[in-house]
């Protein structure tokens, strides 16, 4: 059974599952603290282009499983047109009620 994004805890990660699930580019970025950054995997890339590529471009998706760390890390099946469906892991850091940072990668 999986979360719907509006039922997840914390407000800033529902607020962004709920940008990705909707192919919603310019809310996705509203819940960015400015200069956020993220990682895949272990790597740090570069957050515009790593979203284009595999959230935007490819209408990427979020089946969230579960929840921890009061909402701060997620286990999803996440799908995308390229990579098909994977079971994935978030983890999110929040500033000033804004996601300044996200981990993610293979579960």
């Amino acid at each position: 059974m999986t979360i719907p994004a509006d039922r997840l805890s914390h407000p800033a990660v529902r607020d962004l599952v709920t940008a990705i699930n909707g192919h919603d580019e310019q809310a996705f970025f509203a819940a960015l603290a400015p200069g956020a950054t993220m990682s895949d995997d272990g790597s740090d890339r570069d957050l515009r282009e790593w979203c284009e590529r595999e959230i935007f471009a490819t209408r990427g998706h979020m089946d969230v499983q579960s929840e921890a760390d009061g909402g701060l890390s997620l286990v999803a099946n996440y799908r995308n047109d390229t990579w098909e469906e994977m079971r994935t892991h978030w983890r999110f850091t929040i500033e000033d009620g804004k996601v300044s940072r996200f981990e993610t990668g293979q579960a």
